[in-house]
């Protein structure tokens, strides 16, 4: 089985995931515009049990325009989102794709709040959600 190390910029607060993800998705909503200083948010999941997170982490739940929570999880020296669990889907956990520092990756195969989408961005995907 495979595993992929994602970690935050300082490297103390990192994910090992097991096997491969369940999905990899790009989010146009303003609060991933937001929390990622960038025009949208390229995530992963897999199963929570496949995923061991070490080092200290600080929390902060937010409420998203659906009413759903998800809780964050960043590295309190540097600042880097790594990971959240939303609490909709408890037995998935989102990856933040870029902590992965690998060209490699999988593509992400959704986009979701393409209504929030900046007009420059183009990102190919085979499906898309407003």
């Amino acid at each position: 089985m495979s595993e992929r190390i994602a970690s935050c910029s300082c490297g103390a607060l990192t994910a090992a995931c097991a096997g491969e993800p369940v999905r990899v998705s790009v989010c146009h909503c303003s609060h991933c515009q937001r929390r990622t200083g960038s025009a949208f948010s390229a995530a992963t999941c897999f199963p929570v049990e496949a995923v061991t997170l070490s080092g200290k982490s600080q929390i902060w739940v937010r409420t998203a325009d659906s009413g759903n929570t998800a809780t964050f999880h960043f590295c309190p020296t540097c600042g880097s989102t790594l990971c959240w669990l939303p609490y909709a889907y408890p037995d998935l956990i989102y990856i933040a794709v870029g902590a992965f520092a690998d060209p490699t990756f999988p593509a992400p195969q959704v986009q979701v709040y393409t209504d929030s989408r900046h007009p420059w961005v183009s990102v190919d995907c085979p499906e898309s959600w407003a």
